[in-house]
């Protein structure tokens, strides 16, 4: 049996705090871009996720748009 506590895990949704932490970016301002609809988000039940692919798409379209998010910059 293989001794699986110590893996890593890689989740497919985030919090809001830990999406925020993956971009480097602070909690007031995620929440900001999930509540104006650039970074998807979804409900699981009472709790708001935000898949992981969501913050792949909202940096391509930055990416896409040679343009930051005013607030960041």
């Amino acid at each position: 049996m293989a001794d699986n506590q110590n893996a890593s895990v890689e989740y497919i949704v985030l919090t809001v705090e830990q999406a925020a932490k993956r971009l480097n970016i602070g909690r007031t301002l995620m929440y900001a871009l999930v509540s104006n609809g650039e970074v998807e988000s979804v409900l699981i039940g009472r709790l708001r996720r935000i898949p992981l692919d969501a913050l792949t798409r909202y940096i391509a379209r930055l990416s896409d748009n040679g343009t930051s998010h005013p607030e960041v910059a």
